[in-house]
């Protein structure tokens, strides 16, 4: 698997074979918040992962953590628990795209991350830089999170930010439900039922995770 190898093959272990490639099983809740340097141009996004609460228990005992189940953990477990998702294989993308007029943007790999746990799920922060800086007019630049092959489903669920330029607006953009829906269903029926567990192998699976993005598009005054 391209993304997060061990959480996924933790969660992967908690389903039956014959159900793991036919819907998403890692849930997460996403926040952005776009960054501006001093020249008016857009320099960073930082996103916020939140993990849903049977994931974050999986991991949590995958890593040791939190042993008598309180919902507290110490200092060291704290320590510890720092980039526990920012392993990522070379050619991961993050599961973030940003686009402007339909061209690609260049993103760094992660960087100042953060974790930690509250009210039974794990947090995690990252900042992706724009390599080069843009510049952002009416043209909006669309930032969209998802996972190509749909082994996670990321939800937008607060307001995005815009930090340190004003006259600017961040909007969030959802996917037709039932269109995105029919895409999956035609992709599994191409690819047939699974029949042991190498099937399971996320290369083989069709890569219809852009159908469901949720979406941020930055727009701001000239």
């Amino acid at each position: 698997m391209r993304v997060r190898h061990h959480l996924a093959a933790a969660v992967l272990a908690s389903f039956p074979v014959t159900s793991a490639g036919a819907h998403p099983h890692i849930f997460i809740d996403t926040g952005m918040q776009l960054i501006f340097d001093a020249q008016g141009k857009l320099a960073a996004v930082r996103v916020v992962w939140v993990y849903d609460e049977f994931i974050s228990l999986v991991i949590l005992e995958d890593k040791g953590l939190d042993p008598d189940g309180d919902g507290v953990l110490t200092t060291p477990e704290k320590k510890s628990l720092q980039g526990f998702d920012m392993n990522w294989d070379p050619g991961f993308a993050g599961d973030l795209y940003a686009l402007q007029d339909e061209r690609s943007l260049a993103l760094s790999r992660p960087l100042q991350f953060t974790a930690t746990l509250e009210k039974g799920r794990l947090i995690s922060t990252h900042v992706r830089a724009f390599e080069p800086r843009v510049a952002v007019t009416d043209e909006p630049v669309r930032v969209q999170v998802y996972d190509p092959d749909y082994y996670t489903a990321y939800k937008i669920s607060t307001e995005p930010v815009v930090e340190g330029r004003t006259g600017c607006s961040a909007e969030i953009f959802v996917p037709d439900p039932s269109k995105a829906s029919k895409e999956l269903e035609a992709a599994l029926a191409e690819l047939g039922a699974f029949q042991t567990l190498e099937d399971l192998e996320i290369d083989n699976f069709p890569a219809i995770g852009a159908a469901y993005s949720e979406e941020v598009r930055i727009t701001c005054a000239p």
